[in-house]
C-alpha cells in the first residue's frame, strides 16, 4: 500500500477535478460532489482512480452516497480502507 498524503482531502479534490470535472467551477473539500454532477459512472471511475492512486482497496460496502459526497468524506473513507485490519 502507498503512504497516504498528509493533505489527503486536497489530494482527493485534485483527483476529482482531474478525472471528473476538467476544472470548471471552484470547489472546496466540502463541495457537494453530487450537486456538482457526480453520478454512478463517476463514482466507479473515482473508486478505480482512488485504488490506483492511493493503493487502497475500496470494498463494495464503502461505495455509498455518503462516502462519495465530498472530498472530506472520501478522505475519511480512504483512511478507513487503508487502516490495518
Amino acid at each position: 500500500m502507498n503512504e497516504l498524503p498528509s493533505h489527503l482531502e486536497e489530494a482527493l479534490l485534485r483527483l476529482v477535478r482531474e478525472k471528473l470535472f476538467d476544472g470548471g467551477a471552484p470547489m472546496t473539500v466540502e463541495t457537494d460532489l453530487f450537486a456538482a454532477g457526480l453520478d454512478s459512472m463517476g463514482i466507479m471511475q473515482l473508486m478505480i482512480s482512488i485504488e490506483e492512486r492511493f493503493g487502497v482497496r475500496v470494498p463494495e460496502s464503502a461505495v455509498t452516497r455518503d462516502h462519495f459526497s465530498t472530498a472530506s468524506s472520501l478522505a475519511a473513507m480512504v483512511r478507513r480502507c487503508a487502516a490495518p485490519a
